[in-house]
C-alpha cells in the first residue's frame, strides 16, 4: 500500500515552490499566487492563509506573496 500526503500538505508545497520559482523573496519581488504559477490561486484558502499566519510565507498590502 502506498503512502500519499493528504491534499493540504501537497497544497502547502506546491505554494511554496512555485513562489519559490518565480523569484517572490521579497516584499517587492511579490506574485499573486496566480502569477506565481499556482493552479486555482483561491482553492484551499485556509492553507494559504494558514502559510500566512505561520510566517512561512507573507502577504504584502496589494493581495502579494513572497517567501
Amino acid at each position: 500500500m502506498a503512502f500519499f500526503p493528504p491534499i493540504p500538505l501537497i497544497r502547502r508545497n506546491v505554494i511554496i515552490k512555485k513562489l519559490k520559482a518565480c523569484g517572490a523573496t521579497s516584499e517587492k519581488s511579490a506574485k499573486t499566487l496566480a502569477e506565481a504559477g499556482v493552479i486555482n490561486p483561491n482553492g484551499f484558502k485556509r492553507v494559504t492563509e494558514k502559510l500566512v499566519e505561520t510566517n512561512i510565507i507573507h502577504k504584502n498590502s496589494d493581495g502579494k506573496y513572497y517567501i
